[in-house]
């Protein structure tokens, strides 16, 4: 008894702020239940009892006699999270080191180890400040946890090298991270277990990846069962079985890196998913994570997953989840299940953007790390890899290497248009040992050709608007895709004054998610109606977005882009031959990636005299090593600063999408008016912001000042902007916001 009182003299937390400390956690049941759940997360990479110690350690700062006080009531502020992360450093200042980062970040975040650039202290101060608390509460803490050793690191973790060689301090800094996430998410569940059990009884229930890779075949098999004997041996259909055949033939390979090479209207959506399933079920893997750039198309995705794997277990984890459809659709229950498994990701399959993926590989805050160890033993399928950001690419390579290397898992490279990424004496850094999974790509893009490309002189002045607004009024159907939001509204208003009302369309990230949905919902009806319909759009439409025309016009720009463009050309196969016409716009890219891409095509135009064949493999290569070798792959140090333990720096600057560079605003469409009005009514809460994304455009600093001087803007939840009543034509039915662009912007910016 006298034990039992001794334990329960320190809480964790309390229980809804009731009084009566017998319902209060227990500190100690806390810690070891943390310790056990990290310790199951840190198996999956080999660190198990690193889990355990940094569980057990991880709030030995509530032993505190002033935390207890403030438990009950004490109006005062403790901190409790560096207490542990000293007795980490004075055990073995070297072994110590990553449980401190993990220990002292696991409520603010991971900090730098000595560089005060950034918004948390460094490490190496909050050691020396909590130095004397151990020596205080030592008595306290129970022997057997203040007592443990630390282990051996990893053996796959290589010797830390001098500050010259940064290799190994990077292999480090990453597992940090992984062990990082194996606290972060132990501590929470912990938490939610006792404070919550209600949401803990919802997470999981999901069909295991066996089942899953059984219905996917199912459906797949039905599929091809409903097509009739003629279509089922047209040209596509049989591509699309040899691709199918291929992916389940490499699924039996041992992990590593594959390339799933497959030209547009390949089946790459469900063929690569039978690979990862099956793939997961041969070796053990625990989740498939499809990675995909835009969000303008991971709704469409996902919607196939669905219907081959059923609608609960697909989690999607993105800005543009409209929360409210999800309630509606599938019931609070789900909605909820959905919620929990986006915040550590413990589903089979996710499917969330590239934004989402790397920045939460080089976060530092705890809520986006939280989910980092579940990508451990993990296929990971990056759908349009060509889209990686060159300024990122030798961290998101290193980052990649290390998840194949150390951690279990295999990546497969999924594109139409292979970026240059095999390492070669100009780029050490790139990937090695990438396993094709289609023996010959360059033979099924012969057979899946679809279209035939008209090229510009690349010495020759731009077309101008007026012309090409001219020959586009002579087509029936055709998509037209240009360098920016401006050229796209102004050419489609030209568009408007030549041909019959109804028949032209407009697409542009000025658009809100909602609106853009039912644009290319119209788009598609009167295609498969064979009714006129010119679509003007920029690049957004470009990624995966199912349309299909018989005539496809793009800007001249990035070699990559304008395949990508082709694909939304002749795309089911209807035609002999679809037509492509590239043309000089007399606009250009923005400043950036998008500026160099063009500048590329140009020299390769002039190179190949005027004419390039897309189906040509080398001339993918020739064109992304052009590209690469005219940027800088790390813009911002990134590598660097993670050899000198700076992860609060690396958070602030890894950003895929700069925060500083827009400004998001509410627009005035569709169902936004009652969640609006929900939100006044009731005020701000996650699932009432969330219902709101459906419903948001990014706009620029400049263009968001002129709409707040002109007093056009209501701030309705800390810093949540709408547009007022007297302004909402500033928000057009065809071209969404009208005030919005801005020239002196970086392609980077531009990612939707």
């Amino acid at each position: 008894m006298e034990s039992m009182q001794i334990v329960n003299r320190f809480f964790a937390r309390t229980a809804d702020g009731d009084v009566d400390t017998r319902l209060w956690q227990p500190l100690e049941e806390h810690l070891r239940g943390v310790g056990t759940r990290a310790q199951g997360f840190a198996e999956m990479f080999d660190s198990g009892q690193w889990g355990r110690i940094a569980g057990l350690w991880h709030d030995l700062g509530k032993y505190q006699q002033e935390f207890q006080k403030k438990l009950r009531g004490r109006a005062i502020s403790v901190e409790h999270s560096g207490a542990g992360a000293a007795l980490a450093f004075q055990k073995d200042r070297s072994l110590g080191i990553p449980l401190a980062f993990a220990i002292a970040g696991h409520h603010a975040g991971l900090a730098n180890f000595r560089d005060s650039n950034a918004d948390t202290r460094p490490l190496i101060e909050r050691l020396k400040d909590n130095e004397p608390v151990i020596s205080r509460i030592a008595s306290d803490i129970p022997s057997d946890i203040l007592t443990e050793t630390l282990p051996s690191f990893p053996t796959f973790l290589p010797s830390p090298g001098g500050r010259g060689d940064a290799a190994p301090r990077r292999a480090m800094e990453f597992w940090v991270r992984m062990l990082f996430s194996a606290l972060v998410d132990a501590d929470r569940l912990d938490a939610e277990r006792f404070a919550t059990p209600e949401r803990a009884e919802i997470r999981g229930q999901f069909v295991p990846i066996p089942e899953l890779r059984v219905r996917l075949d199912a459906h797949i098999d039905a599929k091809i069962a409903a097509l009739s004997e003629t279509v089922c041996a047209s040209v596509v259909n049989s591509a699309r079985a040899e691709v199918l055949a291929a992916c389940r033939v490499a699924a039996e390979a041992q992990p590593g890196f594959f390339s799933l090479t497959v030209p547009t209207g390949g089946g790459k959506t469900l063929s690569g998913m039978s690979f990862a399933l099956r793939h997961a079920e041969r070796h053990g893997l625990r989740h498939a994570i499809v990675v995909i750039p835009y969000t303008s198309i991971i709704e469409q995705n996902a919607e196939e997953y669905r219907r081959a794997l059923g609608a609960e277990q697909i989690i999607e984890h993105h800005s543009n989840l409209d929360a409210e459809k999800l309630v509606n659709t599938r019931g609070e229950v789900w909605a909820t299940r959905q919620d929990l498994a986006a915040e550590n990701w413990d589903a089979p399959v996710i499917v969330t953007t590239t934004v989402q993926f790397f920045e939460s590989l080089l976060s530092n805050r705890p809520g986006r790390c939280r989910k980092l160890h579940n990508i451990a033993r993990s296929v990971v399928i990056l759908d349009e890899v060509q889209t990686l950001p060159p300024a990122f690419l030798e961290t998101i390579l290193d980052v990649l290497k290390e998840l194949v290397a150390h951690y279990g898992c295999t990546v497969v490279l999924s594109t139409a248009t292979p970026p240059a990424l095999a390492a070669r004496e100009r780029f050490r850094g790139g990937l090695e040992g990438v396993r094709p999974i289609v023996a010959n790509p360059e033979a099924l893009t012969a057979s899946l050709k679809r279209t035939d490309y008209t090229w510009p002189n690349p010495d020759a002045g731009p077309l101008g608007w007026e012309t090409l607004a001219d020959q586009l009024a002579q087509r029936r159907q055709a998509l037209t895709v240009v360098h920016q939001r401006r050229d796209a509204r102004d050419l489609a208003r030209m568009l408007m004054g030549r041909t019959e009302p109804g028949t032209v369309f407009h697409l542009s990230a000025l658009m809100c998610p909602a609106h853009r949905s039912n644009v290319l919902e119209r788009v598609r009806t009167r295609l498969a109606a064979n009714e006129p319909c010119l679509l003007v759009s920029t690049q957004l439409v470009e990624a995966g977005v199912d349309v299909d025309f018989p005539v496809v016009y793009r800007a001249l720009g990035g070699l990559d882009s304008i395949v990508q463009a082709a694909g939304r050309c002749n795309r089911e196969g209807r035609l002999e031959r679809g037509e492509v016409v590239v043309f000089r716009a007399p606009s250009l890219p923005p400043p950036g990636t998008l500026r160099r891409a063009l500048e590329c095509m140009v020299s390769l135009l002039r190179e190949f005299d005027g004419s390039i064949d897309p189906g040509d493999a080398g001339i993918f290569e020739r064109y992304f090593r052009m590209l690469y070798a005219a940027l800088s792959l790390d813009v911002g140090n990134i590598q660097r600063e993670r050899g000198e333990f700076n992860f609060a720096t690396v958070g602030r600057d890894f950003r895929l999408i700069e925060d500083d560079a827009t400004e998001t605003i509410i627009a005035p469409y569709g169902k936004a008016a009652r969640r609006i009005g929900a939100l006044r009514r009731l005020g701000p809460s996650r699932e009432r912001l969330r219902a709101l994304q459906p419903f948001t455009v990014s706009v620029y600093p400049q263009s968001f000042r002129t709409l707040h001087n002109a007093a056009a803007l209501e701030d309705i939840a800390d810093g949540l902007y709408v547009l007022v009543d007297m302004f909402a034509a500033s928000y057009d039915p065809l071209f969404g916001l009208i005030v919005g662009d801005d020239p002196k912007v970086s392609h980077e910016s531009l990612i939707v």
